[in-house]
This record gives structure tokens, C-alpha cells and sequence, in this order.
């Protein structure tokens, strides 16, 4: 009876290599080549395709089917194949990277017919998905006097140890790539609202101001960019989806956290989500006594830092454990002064202030609230609501204040630096102050925006831009921010880029009556008058009739020729005048408007002894090209000590 013949065995070969696709096994010159399971799939699926392009994408989805991976973890597989191939970096010879395609498999093949099945290292072999080189299931066993053969042994032994150590490298590398993973998504962090479960009304603030404790805390860390409290405290609705809000604020990653409350005790869960995938990067749960609250935040603080593997300066960890305050009545205060502040309105820095005063008297050492009240005082001024007599000294003096208990409050610098301008024309002082604050903190979106005011008033419209830009990069979603980039690009005498810049405010806030303010500036440089007059009645409107908005308004009436207008207002003006404060300098603008120069020149000079805001934009102001050849505009600006454009 004839025997049955073996069954022919077809491989394929390239070089001195032999791939068995159905035993999982690659050979070199007859010895088994150690492949990690992943690392010969990916062989198989170049091989496969040999002579065509792979992208990125197909070949990870081959190799990850159900997981979502970064890219580097095709890399690292595809080093360690070339490297088991034996090619160097610049070779080449049989995995060719296509730039912005993929991979593919160029080397020559060879099909060819085996009717043993044996291999000159013993028996069939292949690669198990573990990793592990075990028999071949169903193979005829290796003759006895081959089983024992010394060299078989330490073959399979060695095979082994270098299969155990490839595992070993690989989840080292995963590992790593984990880490990786945390760090890229630790560049930029949006730290939402925590959400309160079975709260009362008394818990209406807990969950912004743990996610303000954490703010605060990271924003001192220079590796990462962190939004602030005011653009991300509109995401504190419980329906709202945290990776829209992410998507919107455009970070990397998101923190997001539940408190529960009960009796005494506090229950924290917080995790770490990078937003492109929603895919979780860390977790962890956090139980204290409720009294304990800074303490839970210092705890938080410390494991976010941990968790994305940042390595801190000593003052980086100082301030990371810093407190502002030990009372949780003064904090939420604070907060409260922060929200009315953020309002940008007469009324809402008047309710700031006495948010901000209530805090200081709770707890007398409280640095922010401190700064908390120069900004508003400050901005009373700004906004033409007090005279700069009345406002800045009082903002300096709580500036000041602030900085005695905390000298490394980048907050407190900052609103020092906006008192040294308008009101001390310190203009070496002011740079400075800025400066700290940035250097302090570098994620103060407000210390790069009145910076950028800074400079733009010196005229440095260049760094005034860029300076703006990163206020914007910081806080995109920032109102007055973006108001502000509008206003850069305005003294740079950018125009188009101002209106630009503004009418794409539209989608985030049309009310935002700056907003309509600095575009009325930039119609009236484009000579758009009705454009511009429509801006400023609309700013004067949401603003609640300002005494600011009547001051443009009647402006460009004056400059667009219907100067019987421009006469009623500016009469009204002045009756107001009489019981309140009015600016100066904006008077001086409706004579300039209506061609009146030197009674626009004499009230610019009482500007310069009320110490009016505006005029530190003395130099750069378009709507005073008319006086520039004046001699008597000259003499101001030295006064100030500024030198003409």
C-alpha cells in the first residue's frame, strides 16, 4: 500500500529570510527570528499588501483593532521590526516610509514549496499571540536523539528569554507611551465647573470654587496652559457636555469633577479626559471632612500635578500648596466679586467692590481680595464712572496692600501696573509690574491683555499684538479680551483688522457693548460714519446710557458733519458736568470732531491735569491726527513723557 505523501508547504522568502504566515514564524538563515505578536502582524500586513502603501490609519487599526492609540505606538512596533530585519536607520531594504502616507514592503519575494515541514532548529515552531514559541499543534515530534541535542535547548532557551525580554521592553514602551500620552494632553487644560449632586442652596458656589482652587493653583506652573475661571464659569450648568465645552475652549484635555456632600463629610471624584477622543488619562476619588476643604484641594492639586508627570521648580511646589485664604466664607466672596467684576459694567464693579470689601473683612490678610478691589477701582475710571481721583489711588493703595501679604500675587502686579500708567505715568514702573506678572504667571490671560494696552500706547504696535494674541490664545473665549485685540489693532491703525477682529464677536456676545464701542472707533477711521454712529448708539444702550458712549456718540456726530447734534450733547455734557464726573479728554474729542482746535487743546491739557485715562493714548490716537502739527500737542506729550510719533 503506497504511502500518503506529505502535504507540500508553501513559504515565502526574501534576502535570507522565510515567512510561514501559517505558523506565525519568520526565519533567518534557518533560525527562528523572536517577533513580538504585534510586530509580526504588522510584517504580515505589509507583507500582504507588499508593493503597495499602508497608511498610518489601516495599520493601526490592524494592529489596535478596538483601541484607540497614538501614533507613536506604530512607531516604536515598526523600529523594533526594522530592527529584527536587521536594517538600519537609512537603509531601507524592506520597509520604505512614504512621508504623510504610510509604509510599504519593497524587497523581493520568492515563493517556494517544502514537503518536510522541518526546520533545522527542531521541530515546527511558531510564535503563540502571548509571545511565547511553542510546538506546532498536530506536528510529528522531533526524533529522540534530536530532542535532547544540546544546541536545540539553548536555542529554545534563548528564543524564550529573548521573547520574555521583548514583552518586558514592549510594556515598558506602553508605559511610556501612556506617560506620553498624559503629556502631550497636559499643554493646555480647561478645568470646568465641578458638578454638585443632592446640594442646597448653600453649595451654589462649591463647585466653581473647587474648580477655581485648581485653576489657580496650576496656573502657576509654567509647562502647561490653563483657562481661567471667568472662561469656563459659563459651563457650570449641570446639562452641559464636557467635551463640547472642551472643543469650545480649545484645550487638549479636561478636568471634570462630581462633589456629593453629606453632614460634615465632602465626596470628590475628578478625572483627567483628553477631549479629542474623550478617552479617560487618570481618575482618582477624593472623601474628607467638609472643614478640610483646602487641604482636599491641595491634595488635588498635588495628584493632577503628579498625574501629568510635570517636573516642578521649588517655587512651582511653594505655590502649588499656597493658601489665599483658610475661610471658606471669604472665598466664596471673592468669588462672587470676580463674577460681578467679569460683568464690565458700572453696576457690576460697584457690586465687585462690596463682594471684594465683605471678603477683605472676613479675612483681613486676603491678598486676592485685595486685587480683586484695585481692579475694580481701576476700572471705575476706565469706564468714566469715576474721576481718576477718586479711583486709581484707592486701586493702588489695595494693590499695594496686596502685595505686602503676597509679593508673588501676579494679579495684585498687574492691577499696579494699569494704576502706574494712568494715573502715576510711570511708564518704566508700568513695564515692569507687567513683566512680574508674567513672569509670576504666565497663564494671566488679563496681565497679557493690559500689557498689550501698554504697549500699544507707547507704540509698539508689533509687540502690542503679539502680546494681545497670547491674551486671546490663553482665554479664547474671553469678551473683553477679544474687545481688546479689536482695540490693539485700532491704535496700530490695522482698521480692517479691527472690524474684522470685532464683527466675529458676534457669535460669542452681540451685547457686549465694547465690543460695539471700539468698533464705532474703527467705522470712524474708515470714514463709515452711519456705520459708526449706529455702533455707538448701540453701545450706549447696553451700557445703560454711559456717560462714556454719550461722549463718542456726540464725537461722531461732530466729525460726520451734524455738528447741531454734536452741540445739544456736548451741552448736556456739561449740565452733567456740573453734578458728575465727565472726562475731559472727551470733550476735548467733540471739539476736535468739530474742528474747534483750541478748545480741543485747552481741554486736552485740563485731561492732563485730571490724569485721564485716555491720554496715556496721546501718542498714538487717530482721531488727534488733525493736531499733530501743533506745537502746543507737542509740548503735551513731553509733558507726559512721551515722544511724538
Amino acid at each position: 500500500m503506497a504511502m500518503p505523501s506529505k502535504p507540500v508547504k508553501h513559504y515565502f522568502e526574501f534576502d535570507s529570510f522565510r515567512l510561514d504566515s501559517g505558523r506565525r514564524l519568520l526565519l533567518r538563515d534557518g533560525e527562528a527570528v523572536p517577533l513580538a505578536p504585534r510586530a509580526f502582524r504588522l510584517l504580515l500586513a505589509l507583507f500582504q499588501n507588499r508593493g503597495k502603501v499602508l497608511s498610518k490609519d489601516e495599520l493601526m487599526k490592524q494592529l489596535w483593532p478596538d483601541t484607540v492609540v497614538e501614533e507613536n505606538n506604530l512607531t516604536v512596533i515598526i523600529s523594533a521590526l526594522r530592527k529584527a530585519l536587521g536594517e538600519n536607520p537609512h537603509e531601507h531594504r524592506y520597509i520604505v516610509t512614504i512621508p504623510g502616507r504610510g509604509y510599504s514592503f519593497v524587497a523581493d519575494v520568492r515563493e517556494v514549496a517544502d514537503e518536510s515541514g522541518d526546520f533545522s532548529s527542531g521541530g515546527p515552531i511558531q510564535i503563540a499571540e502571548e509571545g511565547e514559541i511553542t510546538p506546532v499543534a498536530g506536528a510529528d515530534p522531533p526524533a529522540p536523539s534530536r530532542r535532547f541535542r544540546p544546541k536545540g535547548i539553548v536555542l529554545l532557551a534563548s528564543i524564550l528569554l529573548v521573547g520574555l525580554a521583548l514583552a518586558l521592553i514592549y510594556l515598558w514602551l506602553s508605559g511610556r507611551s501612556r506617560q506620553s500620552d498624559i503629556a502631550r494632553a497636559a499643554r493646555s487644560i480647561a478645568v470646568l465647573p465641578f458638578k454638585t449632586l443632592k446640594g442646597d442652596g448653600n453649595d451654589e458656589y462649591l463647585g466653581l470654587g473647587m474648580a477655581d482652587a485648581l485653576i489657580s493653583k496650576l496656573s502657576n506652573l509654567h509647562q502647561v496652559v490653563i483657562r481661567p475661571t471667568s472662561a469656563v464659569v459659563k459651563y457650570a450648568d449641570a446639562g452641559q457636555d464636557p467635551l463640547a465645552a472642551g472643543r469650545e475652549l480649545g484645550v487638549d484635555s479636561l478636568l471634570d469633577g462630581m462633589i456629593q456632600r453629606s453632614d460634615n463629610r465632602i465626596r470628590v471624584t475628578v478625572q483627567l479626559v483628553r477631549v479629542s477622543d474623550g478617552a479617560p488619562l487618570w481618575s482618582e476619588k477624593f472623601d474628607e471632612k467638609f472643614t478640610d476643604i483646602f487641604a482636599l484641594q491641595d491634595s488635588m492639586a498635588e495628584q493632577v500635578t503628579q498625574a501629568l508627570t510635570l517636573k516642578l521648580s521649588g517655587e512651582e511646589k511653594k505655590q502649588l500648596t499656597k493658601r489665599q485664604t483658610v475661610d471658606p466664607e471669604a472665598y466664596q466672596l471673592y468669588l462672587r466679586g470676580r463674577y460681578f467684576w467679569n460683568k464690565r459694567t458700572a453696576e457690576g464693579l460697584k457690586k465687585g467692590i462690596e463682594y471684594f470689601e465683605q471678603a477683605t473683612e472676613k479675612d483681613p490678610s486676603y491678598a486676592l481680595a485685595y486685587a480683586g478691589l484695585a481692579d475694580c477701582y481701576n476700572l471705575l475710571s476706565y469706564y468714566s464712572v469715576l474721576a481718576p481721583k477718586d479711583s486709581f489711588p484707592k486701586a493702588k493703595a489695595a494693590a499695594l496692600k496686596a502685595l505686602e501679604f503676597d509679593s508673588h500675587l501676579a494679579e495684585a502686579h498687574t492691577s499696579l501696573g494699569l494704576a502706574k500708567m494712568v494715573f502715576d505715568r510711570d511708564w518704566a514702573g508700568t513695564e515692569s509690574s507687567y513683566k512680574r506678572a508674567i513672569e509670576l504667571s504666565p497663564n494671566y490671560a488679563t496681565a497679557h491683555q493690559w500689557y498689550a494696552e501698554y504697549l500699544a500706547a507707547m507704540g509698539r504696535s508689533e509687540e502690542a499684538i503679539q502680546e494681545i494674541k497670547r491674551a486671546q490664545e490663553l482665554d479664547p473665549l474671553s469678551l473683553i479680551i477679544n474687545a481688546a485685540a479689536g482695540f490693539v489693532n485700532y491704535y496700530a491703525r490695522r482698521y480692517d483688522q479691527a472690524v474684522e477682529q470685532l464683527q466675529k464677536m458676534q457669535e460669542l456676545d452681540p451685547n457686549f457693548w465694547p465690543r460695539h464701542w471700539f468698533l464705532g472707533w474703527s467705522y470712524l477711521a474708515q470714514h463709515r460714519y452711519e456705520a459708526a454712529i449706529d455702533e455707538f448708539k448701540q453701545a450706549k444702550s447696553l451700557s445703560g446710557e454711559s456717560t462714556g458712549m454719550r461722549i463718542e456718540l456726540a464725537h461722531a456726530y461732530a466729525v460726520s458733519g451734524r455738528r447741531r447734534e454734536a452741540q445739544r450733547m456736548m451741552g448736556e455734557l456739561m449740565e452733567q458736568a456740573k453734578q458728575s464726573y465727565v472726562s475731559p479728554y472727551g470733550i476735548a474729542m467733540i471739539h476736535v470732531g468739530l474742528g474747534e482746535k483750541d478748545q480741543a487743546l485747552a481741554w486736552l491739557q485740563r485731561a492732563y491735569q485730571e490724569r485721564t485715562w485716555d491720554l496715556v493714548y496721546l501718542k498714538v490716537d487717530p482721531k488727534l491726527d488733525s493736531l499733530r502739527t501743533d506745537p502746543r500737542l507737542t509740548d503735551l506729550l513731553r509733558q507726559l513723557g512721551l515722544s511724538p510719533q
